[in-house]
């Protein structure tokens, strides 16, 4: 079954070692085959990697990219034992992200991600509203 990619006016798109831009009205494209494939807006770069979990999504989006796991897996590893260290509630979304991992589900690997970018998201405007610890730990005083 082929995928099926809409794009806006202009938009661009990852395919293989292809960068697809769109002209200026929507189109329609029907993919047949196994080539990574990313929309412009799910694209890092190393300048808008500016935080812990946008850093492990560059490292697991250039695996997919790559096609290989193996030449991001040191920094990878390194990047995600540093996140479960100042966040320790983040363990089960990484551990998504390490069996997508290593069942070769690299597209599947980004979407868990992509959730871990949201999490520390939350996180972050919990804290900058003052709030508590959302992973439900209390201070003792």
């Amino acid at each position: 079954m082929a995928l099926k990619v809409e794009l806006k006016p202009g938009e661009k798109l990852l395919l293989g070692n292809c960068i697809v831009t769109n002209g200026d009205q929507r189109a329609r494209l029907f993919i047949d085959g196994n080539s990574p494939i990313l929309r412009e807006k799910d694209i890092l770069t190393p300048d808008t990697a500016d935080t812990p979990a946008k850093r492990v999504y560059l490292a697991v989006q250039l695996m997919y990219i790559a096609e290989d796991i193996g030449a991001m897996k040191e920094q990878y590893f390194a990047l995600v034992n540093d996140f479960i260290a100042a966040v320790p509630s983040s363990l089960a979304i990484i551990d998504r992200i390490n069996n997508d991992i290593l069942t070769g589900s690299l597209y599947k690997a980004l979407r868990s991600a992509r959730e871990l970018i949201a999490y520390e998201q939350d996180l972050l405007d919990h804290a900058a509203s003052g709030g508590g610890s959302l992973s439900g730990d209390s201070e003792n005083s």
